[in-house]
């Protein structure tokens, strides 16, 4: 089976909604990507940073349920990050932060097929510069994949987030981003003319999510940009909806064989809409079941293929 290592956050949601109290929860976007690609029958590892404190315990504990083994020296940190979301009457979510970053070292890192990173990993020191040291050691041998998730307390000024993004977007395999990062890092400019550029600088699959207004997609190999339909279903939350479309899109890929060596690396950059589309609808299920709850939901490889056995558009 292949190695698959997520690098990045792992920490406490606060999640406060309309007219209730604070709730801690535990999240992040490297922890609910590595959860639910567990959930659907993969095995995955977390290289992160939380303290030995009581927020702690809990990010180990919710680590081990969801079955994701953590690095080892990930709890090295002084405090647990805690990250403060509100959310309005919609279910969209802003973030503060109370935040501490570092990563530890991956054991064994050339027997790495797929490493998986994003959000503030890449931008936030003195983490930062050891995931980029990371990624561009697997782009050499296996595959990468990329989620900026941008989140602009974090991240200062556009103009100072932009090289950091772009750094990993050019070393990346597949990239997932929402319009809302694009709109974020490019103020003004179309979504479509940024997919186009970033498809140039390297990567094989981009993938943009638009909400209402469906999927984006772009791959090295097909000239024309595709749309695919969201998954029209009644929304609670939209916290983890997109980190579950980026486990299930990982999930696709890596069960095409599209992903998790230097063999798969080529086949994904030469592979036709037939063998992408899969991939790509295993995410949008995935994202649409996780928006059927509250928080960052889960859902197993069983739920994910009754939706797509039910429905003829998405057997492809």
């Amino acid at each position: 089976m292949t190695r698959i290592v997520n690098i990045g956050e792992a920490l406490i949601d606060e999640i406060t909604r309309p007219n209730t109290a604070p709730v801690e929860v535990v999240g992040g976007s490297m922890l609910n990507v590595a959860a639910g690609l567990t959930r659907l029958g993969h095995d995955c590892e977390l290289a992160t940073w939380f303290a030995d404190d009581a927020r702690g315990a809990k990010v180990r504990e919710h680590a081990q349920n969801a079955g994701v083994t953590l690095t080892p020296g990930s709890d090295a940190a002084e405090f647990t990050t805690v990250a403060h979301a509100s959310l309005d009457e919609r279910g969209r979510a802003t973030y503060e932060f109370d935040l501490s970053w570092d990563v530890p070292a991956v054991n064994d890192p050339d027997t790495v097929g797929h490493v998986h990173t994003g959000s503030y990993a890449v931008a936030v020191q003195p983490g930062g510069e050891k995931v980029l040291a990371a990624v561009k050691r697997q782009a050499i041998r296996g595959t990468v994949s990329y989620d900026p998730n941008i989140r602009p307390a974090l991240l200062g000024t556009p103009d100072e987030a932009r090289p950091h993004v772009e750094a990993i977007v050019a070393l990346a395999d597949v990239v997932k981003a929402s319009d809302e990062d694009l709109e974020w890092l490019y103020p003004g400019r179309p979504v479509e003319d940024v997919i186009r550029e970033w498809s140039q600088s390297g990567p094989a699959l981009i993938v943009c999510t638009r909400g209402p207004w469906g999927v984006y997609i772009k791959t090295e190999a097909e000239r024309d940009m595709l749309v695919v339909d969201p998954l029209d279903v009644e929304l609670v939350d939209t916290v983890g909806a997109g980190d579950s479309l980026m486990a299930g899109l990982i999930s696709g890929l890596l069960d095409a064989d599209l992903l998790g060596s230097g063999e798969a690396k080529q086949r994904l950059r030469e592979a036709s809409w037939d063998q992408i589309l899969p991939a790509i609808h295993r995410g949008i299920v995935t994202s649409g079941i996780t928006i059927l709850y509250e928080g960052a939901y889960s859902p197993t490889r069983e739920e994910v293929a009754s939706v797509l056995a039910a429905d003829p558009k998405l057997r492809g």
